[in-house]
C-alpha cells in the first residue's frame, strides 16, 4: 500500500487567502491509506480527501500558486541534481522506466490534477494530492472515458480518474533546461488518449527535447455546460481547463526532469490542434506556452459555423439533464459514469461541433470566438507552425454536403453560400456531372472541417501575431501511407511509423518513409528549440508571409504555392470579424 496525505508545504501559505488557521492545520495532516490492489498506488477515493474538499472551491489558478510555488523554487535550487529513474515533483517522488539504449527516461501516469469524480465531476481541475513513498510511473494511467460508441482502440482501462501525464527526457542534469514539447491528442474531443502507440515520445526525446503528453476529459464529462454548474464556476469547457492545468503542472515541475519551463511548445493534431488554437486565443493561457504547432485544426469551425455559443451550450446541457431525468446537478453526479457516457454517445455520422459535447464559448476560458480574438490581435504573440494534409476529408465523409447527384450538391451549396455567389462557388468546386460533384463535395468537406481554418490561423497570426509563422502541407504517399489523409502525419511527427489503420494500410514503412519522418522530427524539434524549423541538412523552410508559401512535406520537401488558396479565400470571405455566419446554424443539409 501507499500512504497519501496533505503535506506540510501548505503551511504558511494559505493564510494569504483568508483561510482559517485552525482549519488549515486540521486538514494539513489528513492521511488516507489506499489498498494495494490499486495498480497505480493512487486510487480515486483516496485522493478525495477532506483537504481537497476544503480547497476545491478555489479553482486551480489560486491553488496552483500555493503548492506549485514550492515546487518551482525547489527545482531551481536543485538544478545540478543528477536525473535518474526516481524524480521528486511538487507532490512526491515518482519512479519511471530506466534509460533506454539512447539514454531516454520515461515517466508515465503522473497525476497532474485530482480525480474528477464524485463532487469533482464537472468542476475545474483541482490540485493533485501529495503522496508518501514513491509512485510507480512505469505504466500509462487510465484513459478518459470515450464518447465514441464504436471505440475499440487498445490501451489502458478507461475511467473518470484519468488526469495524468507522461514525460520522456534524455536530460542527465536539471541544469540542461531542454526545450519542452507538450502533446495534445486528437479525437474530436470525444475519444483518444496520451497512451496511443503512434504518439510515443521516446524518439522525439532523442533529438534534444523533453516530450510531455496527457489525458483530458472528453465528451459529456469534459464539456457539459449548465446554469447550476455556473454557480460553482464557469461550466462547459472542463476539458480545456484540464489542458491548462497540465500546462501549469509542466511549468511548475518540468525543471525536475531537465526541462526549461520558459520554453514550452504546445503541439497537437486534429482536436489537439483545435485546442491549441483556442488556448492561444485565451487570456488564461498567457505564460504557459512559448510556441505552438497545429496539425490539421485551428478553431473548431465547421459548416455549422463557429464554436457553440454560451446559450447553445447551456441549452444542450439543460436538455441532457432533463433527458436523464435529473432535476439537479447533484442528481447527475450521483449517476454512474457509464450511464452518463452511454447517454452522450457519439459516432462518425454526427458532426461533433454541432451535436456532441465539445468546446464552447464559456465566457471565461473562451471569452469570444477564437478567430475574432486573432483578428483583433488579442491572441498569444508566439511563433506558430501549422498546416494541413492533402486529403483531410478522408475520415469525414458523413459531414459532406449532399452530393448523390450534381443537382443535389448545387442546391446544398446555394443554401449554404447563397444564390448570388453560386457561380463563383462552382468555379472553385465544379459540379458539371455527378462524378465531379462528388469530388468537389469531398474537397469542400476537407476545406470546411480542417483546411480553411488552419490556413486562416496562419493568415491571422501572420497579420497580428508579431512572431514568426511557418506553414506546411503534408502530401506524402507511399505503400505504407497510400492516402495523405487526416491523421496519418502523426506517426511521422513522432517517428513511430505504426500501422496506418485509418487508411486501411498495414504495409510496413520503408527507408523513404523513415527518411521523411526524420526530416519532420527535425523540423518540429528545431522549431521547439528556437522558433525556427530550419537546421543543418534540411531543405530550407521559408517563413509564411503575404505570399502564402507553404512547405510541401511529400516525396519532395520544398516550398510551394498554396494550390488551395483560392478556395480558402472564398470560404474566408464569409467570415465577419473572423467568425462564420450565424445563419449557417440553420442551413439544412
Amino acid at each position: 500500500m501507499i500512504v497519501r496525505k496533505w503535506t506540510n508545504h501548505l503551511e504558511g501559505r494559505i493564510d494569504l487567502f483568508g483561510i482559517d488557521r485552525a482549519q488549515q492545520l486540521n486538514h494539513r495532516n489528513q492521511t488516507v491509506i489506499l489498498p494495494s490492489a490499486d495498480p497505480t498506488g493512487v486510487g480515486a477515493e483516496g485522493r478525495l480527501s477532506s483537504a481537497l474538499r476544503a480547497l476545491r472551491c478555489w479553482g486551480w489558478t489560486i491553488v496552483a500558486s500555493l503548492v506549485f510555488t514550492t515546487g518551482v523554487l525547489t527545482a531551481t535550487q536543485a538544478q545540478s541534481t543528477e536525473i535518474g529513474p526516481v524524480v521528486r515533483v511538487a507532490t512526491g517522488a515518482v519512479r519511471g522506466v530506466p534509460r533506454d539504449n539512447h539514454g531516454v527516461l520515461a515517466f508515465k501516469g503522473i497525476p497532474y490534477a485530482a480525480p474528477p469524480v464524485g463532487d469533482l465531476r464537472w468542476r475545474a481541475p483541482q490540485l493533485p494530492l501529495a503522496w508518501d513513498g514513491t509512485l510507480d510511473a512505469t505504466h500509462f494511467g487510465s484513459r478518459c472515458l470515450s464518447a465514441w460508441v464504436a471505440d475499440k482502440m487498445p490501451g489502458p482501462p478507461r475511467s473518470e480518474d484519468c488526469l495524468s501525464l507522461n514525460i520522456w527526457t534524455a536530460a542527465h542534469q536539471a541544469v540542461e533546461r531542454l526545450p519542452v514539447m507538450v502533446w495534445v491528442h486528437g479525437g474530436g474531443f470525444q475519444f483518444g488518449s496520451s497512451a496511443e502507440p503512434s504518439a510515443d515520445g521516446v524518439r522525439l526525446a532523442r533529438k534534444g527535447v523533453i516530450v510531455v503528453s496527457f489525458n483530458y476529459r472528453l465528451g459529456v464529462f469534459g464539456f457539459l455546460a449548465h446554469p447550476e454548474l455556473d454557480k460553482e464556476g464557469p461550466s462547459g469547457d472542463y476539458g480545456l481547463q484540464d489542458q491548462l492545468a497540465a500546462l501549469r503542472w509542466v511549468k511548475a515541475n518540468i525543471a525536475r526532469f531537465g526541462g526549461d519551463p520558459n520554453n514550452v511548445t504546445a503541439f497537437g493534431e486534429s482536436a489537439g490542434a483545435h485546442a491549441i488554437g483556442i488556448l492561444m486565443a485565451s487570456p488564461l493561457a498567457k505564460g504557459l506556452m512559448s510556441k505552438a504547432i497545429g496539425e490539421s485544426g485551428a478553431f473548431w469551425d465547421s459548416d455549422w459555423g463557429t464554436l457553440a455559443t454560451f446559450e447553445e451550450a447551456h441549452a444542450m446541457g439543460v436538455a441532457f439533464a432533463k433527458n436523464m431525468g435529473a432535476t439537479s446537478i447533484s442528481a447527475l453526479r450521483a449517476m454512474s459514469a457509464e450511464k452518463l457516457n452511454g447517454a452522450a454517445g457519439w459516432d462518425f455520422n454526427i458532426l461533433p461541433e454541432k451535436a456532441a459535447f465539445s468546446p464552447n464559448m464559456d465566457g471565461h476560458l473562451v471569452p469570444a470566438v477564437p478567430p475574432t480574438r486573432f483578428a483583433h490581435g488579442e491572441q498569444l504573440q508566439i511563433p506558430l507552425l501549422a498546416g494541413w494534409n492533402d486529403v483531410e476529408q478522408f475520415p469525414f465523409g458523413a459531414f459532406a454536403l449532399p452530393h448523390q447527384t450534381a443537382q443535389d450538391f448545387r442546391q446544398a451549396a446555394e443554401r449554404l453560400f447563397g444564390k448570388d455567389r453560386l457561380a463563383e462557388f462552382l468555379k472553385l468546386y465544379p459540379a458539371d456531372n455527378d462524378a465531379q460533384a462528388k469530388e468537389s463535395a469531398e474537397a469542400l468537406n476537407g476545406d470546411l472541417v480542417i483546411g480553411e481554418q488552419t490556413w486562416f490561423w496562419l493568415e491571422s497570426q501572420q497579420r497580428t501575431g508579431h512572431a514568426p509563422v511557418y506553414g506546411y502541407k503534408f502530401t506524402y504517399t507511399s505503400p505504407y501511407v497510400p492516402i495523405a489523409s487526416h491523421l496519418v502525419d502523426v506517426q511521422f511527427v513522432f517517428g513511430t511509423l505504426t500501422p496506418q489503420f485509418i487508411v486501411g494500410s498495414v504495409t510496413p514503412p520503408d527507408d523513404a518513409d523513415r527518411a521523411l519522418s526524420e526530416t519532420i522530427m527535425s523540423y518540429w524539434t528545431n522549431f521547439a528549440k528556437r522558433g525556427d524549423p530550419n537546421g543543418p541538412g534540411l531543405p530550407h523552410w521559408p517563413r509564411y508571409d503575404t505570399k502564402g508559401i507553404v512547405q510541401n512535406l511529400g516525396k519532395t520537401v520544398a516550398p510551394q504555392n498554396n494550390l488551395q488558396a483560392a478556395r480558402f479565400r472564398f470560404l474566408a470571405s464569409y467570415r465577419t470579424d473572423g467568425a462564420f455566419p450565424a445563419r449557417w446554424r440553420n442551413v439544412t443539409h
